[in-house]
């Protein structure tokens, strides 16, 4: 998505509930997020960012590129992975991953050591036997598959990627050695993987058992990381990173909470260094000129205010959703301010369905003695503190506050789920039960 233009290596990208055609990925610690930037949940292994990722930029598009990295393993159809592609689901083998590693790393080496250039073979298979003979292809002004400046920024982020136990201080040591690197574990504790690239070196390492038997502990980050940086410590090095393409890169100003271009209304800007087609990515959606009272305690507006009397500020403010796990991470978050009375309030999203999401089934749970327990409906709002009225079709079924979830007992059939805040928005949603 860096190399096409669609993202940005810090814009926000949601960590929140998601279910895509019953499809419900889940990150390793079963915790939201609510918004990182994409660089951290990369960085962080973030599994539910990756999939709705891939959703946006297309599971065939994502597939044709994986051919061209040559993982030739992942044989089948891109219906036949599904979205479970992006998060290991299909079969690889060392030395093609590795291979897709050291091929991003070649490709960013040799664009920085020619005039700007690329090759056409940088990632065909790699030959062991004859040292320094391979056949790397024409010499291009295009790239075979990413451009130099979405490496640069992909391997930038894996650069941060946690260390094992031991090597959390690292880059205090004058004869430590840059590595961007990535674990895997596969489903059942069967494979941990480690791969990495330096400007000079390519490393994989994979731990398992021959028979494919799963082992609890058997991770990535346990098992195979360490001997990956065994071997890194092992080889010669100065310490050298990749240098910045800057051919394949354009500064511009960056929104700094939100990693997106900037619009007039970001406070906070930096000038950074972006791929070129970054420009064609949108400015930052979560900036907003609001109009507030003279004490700045609520929002007004012409039906309920003096024009005379406002005050224009701007805001940094996330969907409801978005909002309701990222606010309780970062205590420096401050939410729209509420409106006065009397105002009216045309358009602004208050509150969104956090279960259940749009055109999503629900089975209704049971015990190992067959009985149905609860479901349980949540709702996020811009107004923890509102009283909310819910009701199931025209049924009312209760009220909560601050935490909005209600837990009832309904039969299988369609229902039409509404909600209603003490100020009269509502939310409606068709919910399938079964």
């Amino acid at each position: 998505m860096l190399d096409t233009g669609e993202l940005l290596p810090n814009s926000l990208v949601a960590d929140i509930p998601t279910v895509i055609n019953g499809y419900r990925p889940k990150n390793f610690d079963k915790k939201y997020h609510g918004a990182v930037p994409a660089s951290e949940a990369l960085s962080r292994s973030l599994n539910i960012p990756a999939v709705r990722m891939l959703r946006e930029f297309g599971l065939q598009r994502f597939y044709n590129k994986l051919k061209k990295l040559e993982l030739n393993s992942i044989n089948k159809t891109p219906d036949y992975y599904g979205l479970a592609l992006i998060l290991g689901g299909a079969e690889s083998s060392l030395w093609e991953v590795t291979n897709a590693y050291a091929g991003m790393a070649s490709t960013l080496t040799f664009f920085n050591t020619s005039s700007s250039e690329y090759r056409t073979q940088e990632f065909l298979k790699p030959n062991y036997i004859l040292k320094n003979k391979r056949d790397f292809g024409k010499v291009t002004f295009y790239p075979s598959v990413f451009n130099a400046g979405a490496i640069y920024h992909t391997l930038n982020s894996l650069q941060k990627v946690n260390r094992p136990q031991g090597e959390e201080n690292w880059s205090f040591f004058s004869n430590s050695q840059p590595i961007a690197w990535k674990t895997g574990t596969s489903f059942g504790f069967k494979d941990a993987w480690a791969v990495g690239v330096t400007p000079k070196y390519a490393i994989g390492v994979w731990v398992g058992n021959a028979d494919g038997e799963g082992r609890p502990g058997l991770t990535g980050i346990q098992a195979a990381a360490p001997i990956l940086f065994d071997v890194l410590n092992k080889l010669p090095s100065q310490g050298e990173w990749f240098d910045m393409p800057y051919d394949e890169l354009i500064k511009t100003d960056i929104c700094t909470k939100s990693g997106h271009l900037a619009n007039e209304y970001c406070n906070e800007t930096s000038k950074e260094w972006i791929p070129k087609n970054g420009n064609k990515t949108s400015s930052c959606p979560y900036h907003h000129q609001v109009f507030l009272d003279v004490t700045e305690t609520y929002r007004v507006n012409s039906s309920c205010y003096s024009l005379a009397k406002m005050k224009q500020k701007n805001w940094f403010a996330l969907p409801p959703i978005l909002e309701y796990y990222y606010a309780p991470l970062h205590p420096e978050y401050n939410p729209l301010p509420i409106f006065k009375e009397s105002c009216l309030q045309v358009g602004e999203q208050k509150m969104e369905f956090i279960y259940p999401k749009k055109n999503e089934e629900i089975l209704l749970p049971k015990d190992f003695d067959e009985t149905i327990n609860n479901v349980i409906f949540k709702l996020a709002h811009r107004s923890p503190e509102t009283t909310i009225y819910w009701y199931l079709d025209s049924e009312f079924i209760g009220t909560t506050e601050t935490f909005h979830e209600i837990a009832i007992s309904p039969k299988p059939g369609e229902y039409m789920l509404s909600v209603m805040d003490q100020d009269g928005n509502e939310l409606r949603q068709k919910v399938i039960i079964k």
